[in-house]
């Protein structure tokens, strides 16, 4: 039975893990898909469905639009696959161009409805279940992002909105100017990235100064009901199965922890790791970002592995490497 999440109250009935499609399509250049990427994807795909996942998570930049591309063709396959899955993608971000304009980004309301055009004409559908605000624009706009959004949803071609990389005080911004109630908010966490758990702990400590993490953010998107995604969840592998060989002394002795408590519960390392996320009460949601069929099909025991209060922080405080204050 999967867990309540808090995008469940939303009436989005997503899975507890997600499947992040970053890696699908190739490489990151403009090389073109071919029949090699088109079964991979059929592969990534079909694993995910095998382990329960129907949520899958994609962006207008990955692989430069290939991911969707090829993800979309998997969807002509199998038209039946597209009412019985949940897709998501973002936008605003733009890379460098030949004239010298930098990567930037971008929450114009010309730039956002011409990606989202872009990704349903990659993806070959007609909507999409959430669109992302990828990363936050200085140059934003809340009133013209409010009224982009509004029109995305009148016309059809998004039916729930929110954000990815953003603070407590910039979703309040974007959420004082529109009706529109952000769902999700994508965050990198992990048990490498652990800013969102050292704001926490380090509170009113000389080390806090170090970690920028904003603080509160965690504890808003708990309060409003905004599903908290996590982006690198697995942290490359450094804890399942990647060498550590370059790596700090508490990533090996975390790496082994993770391998020693696979072992007694009879399952697979990046199930502990993502076990590890997901006990957090704020019901966190996993994406995983790889295309491997096998490293997804190696997760699927992460919503039924039970780690004690006393596992989960013995995890969290030797990939700190230092004790807690």
């Amino acid at each position: 039975m999967t867990k309540s999440l808090p995008l469940h109250k939303h009436g989005i009935e997503g899975s507890r893990l997600v499947l992040g499609c970053m890696g699908l399509g190739g490489g990151w250049d403009s090389s073109p898909v071919t029949s090699e990427h088109l079964r991979q994807a059929h592969d990534a795909v079909e694993a995910a469905l095998s382990i329960g996942i129907n949520m899958f998570d994609h962006a207008d930049i990955y692989t430069r639009g290939k991911a969707e591309q090829v993800f979309g063709q998997v969807l002509k396959d199998r038209p039946e696959l597209r009412e019985s899955i949940i897709l998501q993608s973002k936008c605003a971000i733009r890379f460098a161009e030949e004239s010298g304009v930098p990567g930037r980004y971008d929450f114009s309301e010309e730039h956002i409805h011409k990606s989202v055009d872009g990704i349903l004409k990659r993806l070959g559908v007609e909507y999409l279940d959430i669109l992302l605000l990828h990363r936050p624009d200085p140059l934003m706009d809340p009133e013209e992002v409010a009224k982009t959004l509004s029109d995305l949803k009148s016309s059809g071609k998004v039916r729930r909105f929110g954000v990815s990389n953003m603070s407590a005080a910039q979703i309040q911004l974007l959420q004082h100017y529109t009706d529109e109630k952000f769902v999700v908010n994508q965050l990198e966490m992990s048990l490498a990235k652990l800013g969102w758990l050292n704001s926490v702990v380090q509170l009113n400590t000389e080390s806090a100064k170090n970690d920028i993490f904003p603080e509160g953010t965690v504890e808003f998107c708990r309060m409003e009901n905004i599903q908290i995604q996590a982006w690198g969840p697995l942290a490359k592998g450094v804890f399942s199965g990647a060498s550590t060989a370059d790596q700090p002394e508490s990533v090996q002795t975390t790496a082994k922890l993770v391998e020693q408590l696979a072992e007694e519960k009879n399952t697979t390392a990046e199930a502990i790791v993502l076990a590890w996320l997901m006990k957090h009460p704020a019901g966190i949601q996993p994406v995983i970002g790889t295309a491997n069929a096998d490293r997804i099909r190696a997760c699927r025991d992460a919503e039924q592995v039970t780690l004690t209060r006393d596992e989960w922080y013995t995890l969290y405080v030797s990939s700190r490497g230092v004790p807690l204050p």
